[in-house]
């Protein structure tokens, strides 16, 4: 019977605690959010900071044990770093995370009633999966609308979607259908945005939906996008 060698076992942990290191990079809310937003485009630090409201010194601190964890990479452009995703499955990390947490932590279920309280207090959201929507955009029955920030909608976007963020969604009320499904997408599963744009949209008698997910994962699945 083989005998494991002390070389093997020191092998062993030493492989162990490099795939830690990758469990331990996002094992942090700041570096999960900072994922969150790379996997919707490439960003600056000082973009991150500000978007994480972070200083600069911790944002670089978090960006570079991602670095280290071999999650995200950096590009000089000038004078400035230009960090992204190094792979896209690390979307599917993420998610797996969500799913994990969100059916096995009741703490998890508790936080999700208290930031998106309109599911609860009123009539349940219709939802699309991502195959429903292809469907209503094959037949012409929804409207897709992009809540997102400008950059990360030019950055890449759903086809045909409509962009109009949270702030110019009352200026242009009157230029959406009347006669279709509003169905509102952003960065994903646990974004807000598209949960206030729903919820704003609802008040106004508008016939709305969300998507189940957000553009990352519309991404990853490999369905077609558009940029610009």
């Amino acid at each position: 019977m083989p005998v494991t060698t002390t070389s093997q076992a020191t092998t062993e942990h030493q492989l162990r605690d490099a795939l830690a290191g990758v469990g331990k990079a996002i094992g942090h809310p700041h570096r999960l959010r900072l994922l969150e937003l790379l996997a919707q485009r490439a960003y600056r630090v000082e973009q991150l900071a500000e978007l994480c409201d972070l200083n600069m010194a911790s944002t670089s601190q978090h960006l570079q044990q991602l670095r280290r964890a071999g999650l995200i990479t950096a590009r000089r452009e000038g004078r400035q770093m230009i960090y992204r995703l190094t792979d896209d499955r690390i979307v599917d990390l993420l998610g797996l995370v969500r799913d994990i947490a969100q059916s096995q932590l009741a703490e998890v279920e508790r936080l999700l009633g208290q930031l998106f309280p309109q599911d609860i207090d009123e009539a349940p959201t219709e939802v699309f999966t991502r195959e429903r929507l292809l469907q209503g955009l094959e037949n012409g029955s929804v409207t897709l609308l992009d809540v997102r920030p400008g950059a990360e909608f030019e950055a890449g976007h759903l086809p045909g979607a409509r962009h109009l963020t949270l702030a110019e969604l009352k200026q242009h009320l009157h230029e959406l259908p009347a006669d279709r499904t509003i169905v509102a997408y952003c960065r994903g599963p646990y974004c807000t945005l598209s949960h206030q744009a729903v919820a704003y949209l609802r008040q106004q008698g508008y016939r709305v939906a969300r998507l189940a997910d957000g553009f990352p994962e519309w991404k990853r699945a490999g369905l077609p996008v558009e940029e610009g």
